[in-house]
This record gives C-alpha cells, sequence and structure tokens, in this order.
C-alpha cells in the first residue's frame, strides 16, 4: 500500500544489498504500476502471477496485487499469495485492505481455513512454477453505500478457483491498479522471482482491455529499501526478481508486445 516515486539510479544514492532492510516495519518493496487510462472507471482487474522462484527462507514475502478504490472514503486492498512460515508448507493468500483513514476494511467470512486465525490471511497450497489468476471484481452494485469486491484465485493448470472472501468499501469503482513484492527478507537472501502476465482491466461498460505497459518503481534506500531488486520484461512476462544487480531505473515504463 505504498507510493515510491523517487528516482534510484540518480547520482549519489546509496545501495543497501545485504542485511536487513531499514524501514520502519522491517520490508522492502517493489512496484509495477499499471498504465491504465485516466478517468476510467473500473469494477474489475486480474493479472496471472507466476513465483518462477519461490523464497528458499524463514520470512513472509508477499506477491501481491493491489487496487484503490474510488472516493468516498477511498482506500484500498490487497490479494495475492504469501511466503509464510507461519502456515502450513509456508503457503497462504492474502485480500485485505484499509479504508482512507487506516482503518481495517470489514468482510465476509471466508470459506478457506486459517492456521493463524487471521480474517485476511487464509491457508492456501500454492505452488512454485504454477500460474494463478488473480481477480479483483465489484459484486455488488445495489446503491447501498457499500459496495462488496470479490478477491479470488484460480490455478490455471488444475482450473481450480476459490473465493479468498469479499470486502466492503464504499468505493464504487477502482483505480491506479499496481502488482508489488513485499519482502521481510534480509538484501542478500536467496533470491526469488516473480513473473506477471495478462494483466486486464474491467469498465463499467464492460469493455476488457488487456494491460500493456507497467511503470517500475523501487523502494527509496532512504526509506529503508534494499537496492538489488530488479524489474524487466521477458516475452510477455513483467517480471520482478531479487538479489540482482538494478538494470530498470524507478520511473521506466515497461511495455510488451
Amino acid at each position: 500500500m505504498r507510493e515510491w516515486v523517487r528516482t534510484l539510479m540518480s547520482p549519489g544514492v546509496r545501495e543497501r544489498v545485504s542485511g536487513a532492510p531499514a524501514s520502519a516495519t522491517g520490508a522492502s518493496s517493489f512496484h509495477l504500476w499499471w498504465d491504465v487510462p485516466f478517468g476510467e472507471k473500473l469494477v474489475a482487474a486480474s493479472v496471472t502471477l507466476d513465483v518462477t522462484r519461490q523464497p528458499d527462507l524463514d520470512r513472509l514475502v508477499f506477491f501481491a496485487l493491489q487496487v484503490a478504490f474510488v472516493k468516498p472514503n477511498g482506500g484500498g486492498a490487497h490479494l495475492g499469495l504469501q511466503h509464510h512460515p507461519a502456515f502450513p508448507d509456508k503457503s497462504a493468500i492474502n485480500w485485505g485492505g484499509y479504508a482512507h483513514h487506516g482503518e481495517v476494511l470489514e468482510g465476509t467470512e471466508s470459506g478457506l481455513a486459517s492456521v493463524a486465525n487471521d480474517p485476511n490471511t487464509r491457508d492456501y497450497p500454492w505452488h512454485q512454477e504454477r500460474p494463478y489468476q488473480l481477480s479483483v471484481e465489484r459484486v455488488t452494485d445495489d446503491g447501498a453505500d457499500v459496495h462488496r469486491w470479490r478477491g479470488s484465485s484460480t490455478d490455471l493448470v488444475t482450473g481450480d478457483s476459490v473465493v479468498v472472501r469479499d470486502l466492503y468499501s464504499p468505493g464504487r469503482y477502482l483505480r491506479s491498479p499496481v502488482v508489488w513484492i513485499e519482502s521481510f527478507a534480509p538484501c542478500d537472501a536467496p533470491r526469488f522471482e516473480a513473473r506477471w502476465s495478462n494483466a486486464t482491466i474491467v469498465t463499467d461498460k464492460g469493455d476488457v482491455r488487456a494491460i500493456k505497459r507497467m511503470r517500475a518503481d523501487y523502494q527509496p534506500h532512504a526509506a529503508g529499501g534494499c537496492t538489488n531488486t530488479n524489474s524487466f520484461v521477458d516475452g510477455v512476462s513483467f517480471v520482478q526478481r531479487s538479489a540482482q544487480l538494478r538494470t530498470t531505473k524507478a520511473g521506466t515504463t515497461l511495455s510488451i508486445g
């Protein structure tokens, strides 16, 4: 839930390639912001996530699709897979969010179990090198003051689809979709990698549009971020990788197709 907009490759920028991130949360993150036409009224967003190299350590790493809700009250939510040491096989899924002033969004009770008894984070046995379609969609529009936004995941190998749960938000539309990795691992931890593809949005008129451009962004060194994270394009995928010399500057727009 962060918007890092500073450029890391300018002269005098310091490096952090080992040890723990120095942020207040102990995490480092990097983002790919979707190129969406301004003013579009969005009711759904989806993307395929393939964690092609899973983290090899007992630290939380979160791979997520994040959306913001259009006013009133704004706020936003994130849906994604977690490498989480507290869960079976270190596998979990999270669909949670915050209102404009930081209050945690309420929602329906999930049908998935949770060893942590966390309403947002649930048991989910996902696998390395297997694609999952993450989808966020509005499932009510009846004129009420609060809308239901559903987070779901589909295993594209087996075809099995699960609804994590519905969140309640006064926002009627989505904006600012972005995918990111948030890592609580040391900057010199073994490399992990995520590939994002088939990103799409749906407008209130039912138009489905593919996203072919995303803007790379990184948590700045001054904010505690690791500086050996990188984003790039490989074929039809946007790739995010840790433990690699950064070749793509913050602010660079990456394109596929």
